[in-house]
């Protein structure tokens, strides 16, 4: 038995029932201006259908009765398709990366922390920024703040804080959203090709001779941490 009417364009993995392929008697059409056509048998909307010039393409299946459309069903795959990426661009931007910082962050640790903010926001993905308190690190809140405030700072091209940083808990946290893409930076990675380098790394130290037990303890306490650590100072007030 032949189909009444065999759709324009069809794809075997397509889920929309088209003309021939819809399977219930009775359809609720909806005709080309967006108009109520009411409930009719099947046959009888595809033969509307054809006298229009267009398809009769199922648009909800799970409705009683079927509710069918009457349009081109090559004009109505793109309207979805333009539909299909715009959801994809909302749902890429509600996502959220996390960015880990600390008080005493090595500057190039941070140099390496800000372009993967700076990569995110260019794909229109918005940033969290987490630096985190540890032991005696509490009593010092406001170097934590500067880094937080540097890292704005850094990030001003490409992002903007959607408030002011806050302190919750142990920890201060920070939100970056992308600017529009008129008004953003170019990423600099798609300028080089290469990661960008915020920070120059430090240039390697020779190895040093070999010292008596105790003067190479003191060495070690004096190199230990790093060269931007704002508690290293504080390290060496505290009494033993």
């Amino acid at each position: 038995m032949s189909r009444p009417f065999s759709p324009r364009s069809s794809s075997p993995g397509s889920y929309v029932r088209v003309n021939g392929k819809i399977r219930a008697r009775e359809v609720r059409v909806i005709g080309p201006e967006s108009n109520q056509l009411g409930v009719l048998p099947l046959a009888d909307a595809i033969n509307l259908a054809r006298q229009h010039g267009v398809d009769l393409v199922e648009i909800a299946p799970n409705a009683t009765p079927p509710v069918c459309r009457l349009v081109d069903y090559g004009k109505y795959r793109y309207e979805q398709s333009k539909k299909d990426k715009e959801a994809k661009k909302h749902q890429h931007a509600n996502k959220v990366k996390e960015i880990q910082l600390s008080p005493s962050i090595d500057q190039h640790d941070f140099g390496v922390k800000l372009s993967h903010a700076i990569d995110f926001l260019c794909e229109e993905i918005k940033v969290k920024v987490t630096l985190r308190f540890r032991g005696r690190e509490m009593a010092h809140k406001e170097f934590g703040f500067q880094q937080v405030q540097k890292f704005i700072k850094e990030i001003t091209p490409y992002g903007h804080p959607d408030a002011d940083p806050k302190l919750i808990g142990k920890g201060i946290v920070l939100m970056l959203s992308p600017l529009p893409r008129n008004k953003r930076a170019k990423n600099p990675r798609e300028q080089t090709g290469d990661a960008p380098i915020f920070a120059e790394k430090s240039q390697p130290q020779p190895e040093p001779r070999k010292k008596s037990a105790a003067p190479a303890r003191a060495e070690e306490k004096a190199s230990s941490g790093f060269s931007n650590n704002p508690f290293s100072e504080l390290q060496d007030k505290v009494p033993h």
